[in-house]
């Protein structure tokens, strides 16, 4: 039985919409129709109840989930024990100069036999689907912001609460303040990535720290790639930019923190589940041995953050020593 049968199988089971299920396998909505079709063909079973309003699983259905989901995990496990370490890991780490920067350069002395490849490109929503869809190994972001069918498919490990700032230009009222007090920001539009889908978990944290406060999440903007695409942008649409305190600095622009309260980023590391390589594990007692040495598992007393992402970063499963990686 071909996998991708399954694959497409599980996704409709998870969304219980095939539009959506199409979007996280990145295929057309007719061809995972017709992948449908073809296993419920294969197993001599319908799988799905289909009406203008809604998907249901059958009860053929809900006996092959379950099923289906050992036989992709096992599939992950061969795959991920075949390619063993002689194959490069490849690692987004959403941009330069930022605390994820700093765990891959940790794993890197930890584990120098390992080839771990960066690449810089925005958004855990994006990185995910990649990684899913076994196109990308490792990335840093909001676990919390990813929706939960997706998040099943994924391990995560705590790295850091990131303490949140705003991006400004030099000549913005604000910008001579040294802190920003969130309330300070009432009436602005802030860039919060709102209609880039790569980055829809950084945009509903943006939402849920603006809500009730008068403070506007900015329309969508072009995607800047590079410093001087970003100078420019920002230039022209002169909105402050939601980040976080490691930002890279960018010309023209000024980066302040956020406080009263402090507003807080949970950082994961997240690779897929099953996945057995030693640069995972080099990046995960990394990421430890970097919590553990500067305090980035601590929480500010007037911190602001989300409680459902305080009992995902909570209750993942952490390295009690950053030697048990291996």
């Amino acid at each position: 039985m071909d996998p991708r049968l399954l694959r497409a199988f599980v996704a409709v089971a998870g969304e219980l919409h095939f539009t959506r299920a199409a979007a996280r396998l990145y295929v057309a909505q007719q061809a995972l129709s017709r992948d449908i079709r073809r296993l419920e063909r294969e197993l001599g079973a319908e799988l799905f109840v289909r009406t203008t309003r809604q998907v249901t699983l059958t009860a053929d259905g809900e006996r092959l989930l379950p099923y289906a989901r050992r036989v992709l995990e096992a599939q992950d496990d061969l795959r991920a024990a075949a390619a063993g370490a002689s194959r490069p890991l490849l690692v987004d780490l959403n941009s330069e100069g930022m605390a994820s920067g700093r765990v891959l350069a940790r794993a890197r002395e930890l584990a120098p036999e390992c080839e771990l490849m960066a690449r810089f490109e925005s958004g855990l929503t994006g990185a995910a689907a990649e990684i899913v869809a076994g196109r990308l190994d490792v990335s840093f972001g909001r676990f919390a912001g990813l929706d939960p069918a997706v998040r099943a498919l994924l391990s995560h490990q705590p790295v850091r609460y990131e303490p949140m700032a705003v991006l400004l230009p030099r000549d913005h009222p604000l910008a001579g303040l040294a802190r920003i007090p969130l309330d300070a920001l009432a009436g602005e539009s802030v860039y919060a990535g709102a209609g880039n889908p790569r980055t829809l978990e950084w945009t509903d944290l943006a939402r849920r720290l603006f809500a009730g406060r008068g403070i506007r999440i900015a329309p969508p903007a072009p995607v800047a790639i590079g410093v001087e695409e970003f100078r420019r942008v920002m230039a022209k649409t002169r909105n402050p930019v939601l980040a976080v305190v490691d930002f890279p600095a960018m010309p023209d622009s000024v980066l302040r923190p956020v406080v009263d309260p402090v507003p807080l980023s949970p950082l994961s590391l997240v690779w897929r589940k099953g996945l057995c390589h030693p640069g995972v594990d080099a990046l995960r007692a990394a990421a430890a041995r970097l919590a553990a040495e500067e305090g980035w598992l601590e929480r500010d007393p007037a911190h602001w953050l989300p409680e459902d992402d305080i009992t995902l970063m909570s209750d993942a499963p952490r390295l009690t020593d950053a030697t048990e990686a291996g």
